[in-house]
Parts: structure tokens; C-alpha cells; sequence
């Protein structure tokens, strides 16, 4: 079982402290640990080394200056006092520190200890804070600020390889600090559970008193309410913390919540308080005043199952400490009293032990002396400023009863209930305190708990309209009934408002109720000049109006709204939102029944500045993302080409976060082919985005030379490497990571090459709906240099669907690839949608509903050109020849009722046969493509390409490419793996 406040012990570590040893050695080796040692552990050693600390320093500080007898010593030696005598005979030797970590007091469980041990454990004054003393009790637990243990080899030093320590931070329960730190050493050999109990019980012992040092109204109150023996005789019940076994801590916390709150109103009343466990426990109040005149209330709690008047067994326990009995090795020998725990029976009823075994009456029982010190024992708890029975559980100061005369308790609390089995009624006091106290400490509370929540509730997204929903729903009911915001459109756009008044828009309604006549969400709204919506823009402060029926300015602005609203709203603040002198609207918060006040316009300035900053935060980031967005739109292509080859739909989602560098492009190539490119730039923001359009530009130029895939690849691999290289500084963002996948379909012969450079497969649809991703080879992504990449050539059947797309579409943190490719592909097997429908399909059943990428997704359904539209022939090279292919054309030509091309056709084949002939190896191809326009290519086997240039008068040749650029729309040359083809597009408008 683990306690609360306390790091579970790591799996198969020795109870003598013994496990860590080895990988405390390997961590002052420095060699890397990752498990084994506690969380806590690792990160003061950690903390230590960086100190440049070593294990093997003896020596500690000693400050003689250290005070003796200072506000933490004065409340820790009686308790201390009564642990010697608890842990009498053992090895146990208690200390305690201030909050520097210098040791104040010193204890020995057994005396003989303090001749045995160095002076650094038995002399006070030396200091055992971590940054001196390495991984110990009292450094750690001031590091952590919670219970702490610490065994053997975990210390940092190696003078306390053999002991082990159990240490608790002392706080003022008033202002929460840390006063000191109580420590529990012993042999690491005697490590036992109750320990942590014993120093739970003993810290809050100490900050009883530290409380009761400063809480004179809540004691008096408190002296009265045990002399009294409160109603139906509760000087026989016990104070709610002695009740842990029946009331859980938890339900404590819930119950003095609860008690703050009856006692800040100041009433006689009973409520029911519903526990988390289904269980209801019943708090009375009843008003009580104390013999100095002090007016105030305790609050009792009736626990569950019980009738008020209904007794509560407890088992019989032993005189001796439950927990500690068996610390003592040595005959118990008459002795001061000692305080019990709570839980305790003798503790239930206020009783010390007394020397001899006799019983003394406490204070719990009886009349409270009224020196102020000795009872400042039991102390009020919480920063409430109210007393709490904590404080009531019978303990005593150095061992004096309730009486001067030791003659027993009084109000009837003696030896008669002190047998096995005493019953005693089921209530507990909870806690006392004064009403106006106790309602200041609890407003104050409720504010810091408010402005706490706020700081973790509001911002928590990028989003101007989510950021002011935040802030108020954090407002409503805490601070408000009802909350309105008013932001100008500007700022909804991520803009500056020039006239934040001119464009005010109604951007959040949100109260504990619907239907109020508030102007709703979406409207435009209008501030009168009169109203304190304009005033507080005017202040730059928040506005407060405690009654609105009698604000003026309020009432002006529309009578007929304002006369409607006045029926369900009392009172407003207006805050206005500035962050970094922008104006970005207007909070409102309204209450119902009670008036606002100056402590409620403090905090609601205080909501409305940080949240203010959150918006401010979300508008300038939602302007940069605009922008990037509008420079990656801008970017990509605006329409697709006309072309017959393929049928393309294309999406482009960006991330929710921020906009990367993803794009995609459709290319027409010669010869009726087209290329099908889609590419991911590492990184996102306004430098992704540019260095996207860089790369696209750059693979449209290159694929318009008719380079192969892989060569387009390599150039760009080469173009990511010389952009990075530019940047000596490293201070753009890296382009090196990109990917690209580059496809190039033929629709003459219905074939695919494509290449990729370590981006997601495509996805091949076939006609009959089976769905494939085509065995690529992923090469490397962009920018690494040296390394080739492969095409690969597949058949596409007519009617078949390609589908390229970017890793944002398929890998996401909370899903496995291989499952989502799954899904894509049952998304893809619907061969008979459109590619409009197959994008949305795959964007509606595929993409993450929160994409932390971009998404580019290009879809296109594949036509063949038809084979009466496309003429070929082959003839050797001789120039003889060329007039037969050049009458072969004409007649198809003809058939495909093309004369009116047919002159500007023949002179273009005339020439590029001509020059294949005579410039060129054979064989020699020739080929007519009728579609959008002709296309006439003649290829060889040379790879030597004609070039354009302009002929002298006097030159016989060279004007054969000039006719050629002359009389078709476009030209060029294209390499095979084996020669090149010359071709030339002629347009059909004559046709």
C-alpha cells in the first residue's frame, strides 16, 4: 500500500536500502540511470552533481547564529519531549530543522546515542540542506515539500550509507509556508510502517501550535466550547480527525469546507453534506461566546448511521502507543505523559498517560487554563483564520491536567469511561471561529482558488472565440450569474480593431440559466455613450454598477432592453480586454440577486486581464496562420490544365495547429502524358510554406523538361541540399526531410512510371474496386544527397484511380499506420464514384478529425487514348522514303477530318523526318496523336538534339526549326532510354 504524499517503493529493492548501492555507484560513475531509483532520489542526485557536490565530504556547516528559541523550536519541544519518550530505548533519533535546513533540536530515543554518533548528528546547529548536504531527510523534504523517505544508499553522502530517515515539512497552516522540516533517523535495518504515521501525527502537533501562537480569539472560543462540554455532553465525544478509520481525510477536507462556509454566515443551522462515497454527514451550527467577550460558532458533525443521541463503539486498544509499542527495547519507566493519537481511545477522551499508568484528565475534558501558552497545544487549523477541533484531542503541556490540582477531569470525563468497549455519542467537532473571520478568509480563499482554476482553464487553445468562452465559463457562478463578451470582427479575424466600438459583435452569452433577454450570439452591438461598457474602455479599468436600477448610464443606453433585463439582473461589472495596448473588447459580468463589490471588480479585472492576454495571444496567432494559410493557397495551383489523360479532384486540409509545406500539382507533358506530383516540406509556418512554392516551381520546371521521375527526383534532391547550404547560420527552416512522389502517365499505351523519394505509396484503384499500393521503392526523402532513385513502371487499366496524398492523411500519433492504410483502401473500393466523391469519402472516413498535419490529396481517374486517334510509322533512313510518310499522314489526317491542319502538319513532319534522316540513326518513328491537338513526334536513335537558331542570309540551312517553332503552339525534345523524339503541337481552331 502506498500513503498519500509518499513515491511507492521501486520493485525488488531491499527493505534494508541496500537495492540502489549498485546504481547509486553507476550514476557517480556517470553512467546514464533510467529505473531503479525513485523519481525523487534521482533528481537530487542529479541536483547534487550539478552542485559539483562530492559524496565523500564529511563536514557540514555549523551556524552558532541559529536561534534556539525561535517560533518553530518553541511549538516543537513538547512534542518532541513526548517522541523521546515514545521511542525510548530505540534507535531512533529525532530532529528538527528550520526552513534553511539547520537542525534546531535533536532527540535520542535512546540516550547513549548522543556519545556514540559524530557531532553533525547529535549537535544542533549544523545545516542539512541539499545544496550543502547532498540526498538526505531534511534537504529532500524541503526540495519536495512533501513526506519524503530516504534509505542507505540513496544518500547522497557515503557517511549515511547505513541509516535511513523518514522527514515531514512543518507549515504554518495560516499562510501555508514551510517553518521547518521534522525528521525521524534510524538504522536502515529498522525500517517500519508506522513511522510515516508517527510523523504525520507529530508534524501537525507542531503546526497545532504553531497555529495556536497566533489565534488568541479562536482558543478563547475554543476554551469555551470544551468547558462548556458542548450540547448533548460532547466533552465525551472526540474531535472529527480521531474518527480516520470512519472518516476518511478527504471527507474531513470536505467537511471543514463545508464548516468555513456555515461559520462566514454567521447562523444557527443544520445542513447535510453528501460525501463522495454516497454517504451524508450532518453539520449543526450553534452560536457560543466566550467569557472575554468573543462572539463566534462551532460547528459539530452527527457522522453517518447514527441518530444524534446514538453511541459508537470502539474496540478496546492498549494504553501504550498502537503504533510505537514496539519501538521501545527498554523497560517503560515512569515517565511524563505523552500525547496520544488520534484514533486512540484514550486520546477520544482527552486522557494523558500518567506516570504509574494513572490517568490525568486534559484539557479536552475539562476547563482550559488560560495561560496562552501552555494551551496554544491545539491550535484552530486552516488559513480560514477559524479553529478547528484538531486542536482538541487532549493534549497537554508537559504533562499538566486540565485542573491545577491534577484531581481529574472535569465535566465528568474520568476513569469511568476509560474501560473496554466505552461508548461515546457519534459526533465531532469540526471546527470554531468567528463569522466575520471566517467569511473574509473564505471570499479570499474562493478568489485564489478562482484565479488558480483560471490560470489552468483559460488559453488552453489558439482560438480567439474558444478563449473567451474559457473565461466565461470559468466566471459562471463562481464571480457570475451570467457573463457577456463583445469582441470586434477584427479580432474574431485576427486583426487590430481601428474602432473597436464601430464592429463590436456579440461573441459569448453564457449564465446559469437560458432565456434571459440578452442580445444573443452573432448580433452586432451598440454602446450607448453613457453606458459602463464605454466607460471602463475610456478608465482602461473595470467598471462596477452594485444596483443597476439605479445606474443612469446603464438605463440610458435602451431604455426598453435595460427595463427588460432589470427583472433578472441586479448589478454588473464591466471589464474591458487589454493586452499590450490592443483593445480587443468588452467582458460583462452580471449577478442576479446580490450586489457586487469592490473585492469582486478586483478579481474580475484580474479574470479578464489574463484571459485578455490569452486572446491577444490566440488573435495574433490566428493572423500569422491567415496569412500563411492565404501564401500556402496562393502557392498551390488555382485550376488544373485541360487535358483528356486523366480526371483529377484534389483537396488541401491544413492542420489544426499550424500550416506546413505540403502541395500537389498536375503537369500535361508531351506525347498526351501527364504528371502527377505530390510533395511534403518539413516543418509548418510562414517559411515552410515559402520553401513549398520554391520546391514546386522547381519540379513543374523540371518535369517540364521531360525528365524521367527519378530525375526529376534527383535534381530536386539536389536543389533541397543547395537551399540548405545557403543558410549557413541554420537559422531558416530546414528543408532537408522533404518528400515527394512524382507520377507520369502515358494514356497512349495506358502505362504509369513513377518514383519516390521517402513518401507514402500511392494508392492503385483498379475497375473492378480492388484496391493496391504498387511495390515502390521508397528512396530517400530530399536533401541527403548521393543516394539514387529508382522508377518503377505499372499498368494502369482505363477507368483506374490514382490516388497520391501526403503522410498527414495516414500517420497521426493516436492511430497505426497499417490500420488506417486498411482504411483507405476500404474507403478507395468504390471504383464507380467520382473523384470529387472519392476525395470527400477519404477526407470524411480516413483523416484524423484533429489533423496535427497537413493533408494534400490528389485523385485522378485515368482515360486511354483511342487507338483510331493515334497513327504510326517506321521507316529506315533514307531520304526517299520521307514523301510516302508524308502522304501516309496526309490521308489520315483527312479521315480524321483534319485538312485544315493538314498543311501546317505536313510542312512540321516534313522537317523533323528530314532532319532524323540526315542528322539522326535509325530506325525512325513517326506519330500522330489527335486529341485537344494534333501532336506530331518523330524519334531516333541519336541522342543528339536539334537546336533553334536564327540563319544568316547567306546560310543554306538552319531555318528548318524556325518553320517548325513558327507554325505549331509548342515543340521539344524528349529523351528515351534509347534516342529522342522531336515533337510539335499544332492547334485545331481551323479544324
Amino acid at each position: 500500500m502506498v500513503r498519500s504524499g509518499e513515491e511507492p517503493k521501486p520493485a525488488g529493492r531491499a527493505t534494508d536500502g541496500t537495492g540502489p548501492a549498485r546504481l547509486r555507484e553507476r550514476f557517480l560513475q556517470g553512467e546514464q540511470v533510467d529505473a531503479g531509483v525513485r523519481t525523487s532520489i534521482l533528481n537530487s542526485w542529479q541536483r547534487c552533481r550539478s552542485l559539483g557536490l562530492s559524496p565523500d565530504t564529511s563536514d557540514l556547516p555549523y551556524r552558532e547564529d541559529f536561534d534556539p528559541g525561535g517560533r518553530i523550536v518553541r511549538a516543537a519541544v513538547p512534542v518532541l519531549d513526548r517522541l523521546q519518550d515514545a521511542f525510548s530505548g530505540s534507535q531512533v533519533n529525532i530532529s528538527v530543522a528550520d526552513a534553511n535546513g539547520t537542525v534546531l533540536l535533536r532527540r535520542f530515543g535512546d540516550p547513549a546515542m548522543a556519545r556514540s554518533l559524530p557531532a553533525i548528528q547529535r549537535v544542533p546547529g549544523f545545516v542539512f540542506s541539499e545544496q550543502v548536504a547532498g540526498t538526505n531527510g531534511i534537504g529532500l523534504a524541503l526540495a519536495e515539500r512533501q513526506l519524503i523517505r530516504v534509505y542507505g544508499a540513496e544518500h547522497f553522502a557515503e557517511r549515511s550509507q547505513g541509516s535511513a530517515c523518514v522527514a515531514m515539512p512543518v507549515r504554518d497552516p495560516l499562510s501555508g509556508r514551510i517553518e521547518g522540516v521534522l525528521c525521524f533517523g534510524y538504522p536502515r535495518g529498522f525500517e517500519q510502517p508506522a513511522l510515516s504515521a508517527a510523523i504525520r501525527r507529530a508534524a501537525e502537533n507542531i503546526e497545532r501550535r504553531l497555529l495556536g501562537q497566533s489565534s488568541a480569539h479562536e482558543r478563547a472560543l475554543l476554551r469555551t466550547y470544551l468547558a462548556t462540554g458542548g450540547e448533548g455532553g460532547l466533552h465525551h465525544g472526540v474531535a472529527l480527525d480521531a474518527l480516520a478509520d470512519v472518516v476518511h481525510p478527504r471527507d474531513q477536507a470536505i467537511l471543514r469546507e463545508k464548516a468555513a462556509e456555515l461559520i462566514s454566515r454567521g447562523q444557527r443551522a443544520a445542513v447535510e453534506v453528501a460525501l463522495p462515497d454516497g454517504r451524508r454527514v450532518t453539520l449543526v451550527s450553534r452560536p457560543m461566546a466566550s467569557a472575554s467577550g468573543v462572539r463566534g460558532f462551532a460547528i459539530e458533525a452527527v457522522l453517518p448511521g447514527t441518530a444524534v443521541g446514538e453511541a459508537l463503539v470502539l474496540p478496546h486498544q492498549a494504553e501504550e502507543l498502537p503504533d510505537l509499542a514496539a519501538f521501545s527495547t527498554a523497560p517503560r519507566l515512569a515517565r511524563s505523559p505523552i500525547t496520544l493519537p488520534s484514533g486512540h481511545l484514550a486520546a477520544a477522551f482527552g486522557s494523558t498517560v500518567a506516570p504509574g499508568g494513572d490517568r490525568g484528565s486534559t484539557e479536552a475534558g475539562g476547563t482550559v487554563p488560560a495561560d496562552g501558552g501552555r494551551g496554544g497545544d491545539r491550535g484552530p487549523t486552516g488559513i480560514d483564520g477559524t479553529a478547528t477541533a484538531d486542536g482538541g484531542r487532549g493534549t497537554t503541556d508537559g504533562g499538566r491536567s486540565a485542573t491545577d490540582d491534577g484531581r481529574g477531569p472535569v465535566g465528568g470525563g474520568g476513569a469511568a469511561d476509560d474501560r473496554a468497549g466505552s461508548p461515546f455519542p457519534a459526533r465531532g467537532l469540526v471546527m470554531v471561529g468567528e463569522p466575520h473571520v471566517g467569511a473574509y478568509a473564505l471570499a479570499a480563499r474562493r478568489r485564489l482558488e478562482l484565479l488558480s482554476e483560471a490560470s489552468a482553464r483559460i488559453g488552453t487553445t489558439l482560438d480567439v472565440r474558444r478563449t473567451a468562452e474559457e473565461l466565461a465559463e470559468t466566471a459562471v457562478p463562481r464571480l457570475a450569474d451570467f457573463v457577456t463578451i463583445d469582441l470586434p470582427d477584427a479580432v474574431l479575424r485576427g486583426e487590430e480593431s481601428a474602432d473597436p466600438l464601430a464592429d463590436l459583435r456579440r461573441t459569448v452569452l453564457h449564465g446559469v440559466r437560458e432565456g434571459l433577454p440578452f442580445t444573443p450570439p452573432g448580433k452586432r452591438i451598440d454602446f450607448g455613450p453613457t453606458a459602463p461598457q464605454l466607460r471602463c474602455l475610456t478608465r482602461g479599468e473595470a467598471v462596477l454598477e452594485p444596483d443597476l436600477k439605479a445606474a443612469a448610464g446603464w438605463l440610458a443606453q435602451d431604455p426598453e432592453h435595460t427595463a427588460r433585463l432589470l427583472d433578472h439582473v441586479h448589478s454588473l461589472i464591466a471589464v474591458p480586454l487589454l493586452a499590450r495596448g490592443v483593445v480587443l473588447g468588452i467582458a460583462s459580468f452580471y449577478r442576479t440577486g446580490s450586489s457586487f463589490g469592490d473585492d469582486d471588480r478586483s478579481l474580475a479585472q484580474e479574470l479578464a486581464t489574463r484571459a485578455a492576454l490569452s486572446i491577444d495571444n490566440a488573435r495574433r496567432y490566428t493572423h500569422e496562420r491567415t496569412m500563411v494559410l492565404a501564401l500556402q493557397r496562393r502557392l498551390l495551383p488555382h485550376g488544373l490544365p485541360d487535358q483528356d489523360a486523366v480526371e483529377v479532384a484534389h483537396r488541401y486540409l491544413p492542420a489544426e495547429s499550424d500550416v506546413g509545406g505540403d502541395w500537389y500539382d498536375v503537369i500535361p507533358l508531351s506525347g498526351a502524358r501527364i504528371g502527377l506530383l505530390v510533395g511534403d516540406v518539413v516543418g509548418h509556418g510562414m517559411l515552410s510554406a515559402a520553401t513549398m512554392g520554391r520546391l514546386r516551381t522547381a519540379a513543374r520546371s523540371f518535369a517540364e523538361l521531360d525528365f524521367s521521375p527519378d530525375e526529376v527526383l534527383t535534381h530536386l534532391d539536389n536543389l533541397v541540399g543547395r537551399l540548405d547550404r545557403e543558410d549557413p547560420d541554420g537559422k531558416g527552416a530546414g528543408v532537408i526531410g522533404a518528400t515527394c512522389l512524382y507520377a507520369v502517365y502515358d494514356p497512349t499505351a495506358q502505362r504509369c512510371l513513377m518514383a519516390r523519394a521517402g513518401h507514402p505509396p500511392p494508392a492503385l484503384v483498379h475497375p473492378d474496386g480492388t484496391v493496391s499500393y504498387p511495390d515502390l521503392p521508397a528512396g530517400p526523402p530530399l536533401g541527403l544527397g548521393g543516394l539514387p532513385f529508382d522508377a518503377v513502371e505499372i499498368d494502369v487499366p482505363e477507368g483506374s484511380q490514382l490516388v497520391l496524398y501526403t503522410d498527414g492523411l495516414i500517420e497521426d500519433r493516436h492511430r497505426d499506420v497499417d490500420v488506417v492504410l486498411e482504411q483507405l483502401r476500404v474507403a478507395l473500393a468504390h471504383p464507380e464514384r467520382a473523384p470529387e466523391d472519392t476525395c470527400q469519402a477519404v477526407l470524411d472516413t480516413v483523416a484524423p478529425a484533429h489533423p496535427h498535419d497537413d493533408i494534400a490529396l490528389l485523385v485522378a481517374r485515368v482515360h486511354a487514348l483511342d487507338p483510331g486517334r493515334i497513327a504510326a510509322w517506321e521507316l529506315p533512313a533514307d531520304p526517299a522514303l520521307v514523301g510516302e510518310v508524308r502522304a501516309s499522314a496526309l490521308r489520315r489526317l483527312s479521315d480524321w477530318g483534319l485538312d485544315e491542319t493538314a498543311f501546317a502538319a505536313e510542312l512540321i513532319l516534313s522537317e523533323l523526318i528530314t532532319n532524323a534522316v540526315r542528322h539522326g540513326t535509325g530506325p525512325i518513328r513517326v506519330r500522330l496523336l489527335y486529341g485537344r491537338t494534333l501532336i506530331c513526334e518523330v524519334s531516333d536513335a541519336s541522342n543528339t538534339a536539334p537546336h533553334l537558331r536564327r540563319a544568316a542570309s547567306t546560310d543554306e540551312g538552319g531555318r528548318g526549326l524556325f518553320l517548325v517553332a513558327q507554325l505549331s503552339q509548342s515543340w521539344g525534345t524528349r529523351y528515351l532510354p534509347e534516342g529522342k523524339v522531336i515533337w510539335a503541337e499544332c492547334g485545331l481552331d481551323a479544324a
